[in-house]
């Protein structure tokens, strides 16, 4: 089972289909509060833990307050969607709660054997990292002997994070601590999932973990401007580019796409389709960042696909300076 979009998981159930609901989110885990939970919501974890239907959605920390960061709050999924984070929501970190409303879920399935590689750890967010693999009921590493940038492309596609950038090596985001599950990895780049590569078999490998292999990738991209630097504000999710809307947008919102890019600071912020209309689906609406976010999608919107816009309101950026690969790892 692959999983596209934030990693979750549930934690002090019986079961690994039962518990305090958690997200992973800019490189560390937090929780969810209980505020509009219901079963829709808890449907859509089940669905993506392939832990079946939802049994219920207890609230009040039923499983115990987690210690975390509270990353959602006022969710409000439909029941439909693939991931929890596709869901309406107040935008990561955006709360009124405190631990003791923390969200929990029961679903009907005991856990199944799953293998999926679904976080990319020690990076400035949650598309860019070591590479971590889920493999017997615990997360390790993967080898860099091999690794390459259509191996970081699988990693980039399967998590919604867009395309690769880079396929850094040599522990560039830190060593693991854990088995060393994959050596020799050899994708086309065509692969939905890591796991679907070549490699020379679960746990089989001449590594350490100072071997151990990272991804960075850009779940967003400017389109239509002079450079990589300015263009028309276009976001990957749920494995399709869709662009923004200009409704709420000014210089905050341009000023993260600016970091998340390494693409300087930002000196406008255009609307009206400036660069032009997309053609494909409109993701963000009423995007409301203070400035200080690492990537767009943590700052407060409608949720994804949720809008009234059509394309010529889409928004735009034009950032101070040409792309840098150093600036994303700062």
């Amino acid at each position: 089972m692959s999983l596209i979009g934030n990693p979750i998981r549930l934690v002090n159930g019986k079961n690994s289909c039962s518990g305090r609901v958690e997200v992973y989110h800019s490189g560390r885990w937090g929780t969810v509060c209980d505020d509009s939970w219901d079963l829709n919501d808890a449907q859509v974890v089940c669905r993506q833990l392939g832990c079946g239907t939802a049994v219920s959605a207890p609230g009040q920390a039923f499983f115990g307050p987690g210690n975390g960061t509270i990353w959602m709050d006022d969710v409000r999924c439909n029941g439909r969607e693939l991931t929890l984070t596709e869901c309406p929501h107040n935008g990561f970190g955006s709360h009124n709660c405190n631990p003791y409303e923390d969200a929990g879920v029961v679903c009907s399935e005991t856990p199944i054997l799953i293998v999926i590689v679904s976080i990319l750890v020690n990076g400035n967010n949650s598309c860019t990292g070591r590479v971590e693999v889920y493999f017997g009921g615990r997360w390790g590493t993967v080898c860099d002997d091999s690794w390459d940038l259509n191996d970081a492309q699988v990693v980039c596609r399967q998590l919604g994070c867009g395309t690769a950038l880079s396929a850094p090596i040599q522990a560039l985001f830190g060593p693991g601590n854990g088995t060393i599950w994959m050596d020799d990895v050899r994708c086309t780049g065509r692969e939905s999932s890591l796991t679907q590569c070549p490699h020379n078999g679960f746990g089989s490998h001449n590594c350490g973990h100072n071997e151990d292999a990272g991804a960075v990738c850009n779940p967003i991209r400017l389109v239509n401007g002079k450079n990589s630097c300015s263009g028309r504000v276009e976001v990957y999710h749920s494995g399709r580019w869709g662009t923004v809307c200009d409704d709420s947008w000014d210089l905050n919102d341009a000023q993260v796409v600016c970091r998340q890019l390494g693409c300087g600071t930002a000196l406008s912020a255009p609307g009206q389709a400036f660069f032009g209309p997309g053609n494909g689906t409109i993701w963000m609406d009423d995007v409301r960042c203070n400035g200080r976010e690492l990537t767009l999608t943590e700052c407060p919107h409608n949720g994804f696909g949720s809008h009234n816009c059509n394309p010529y309101e889409d928004a735009g950026v034009v950032c101070s300076g040409r792309f840098n690969m150093d600036l994303l790892f700062t």
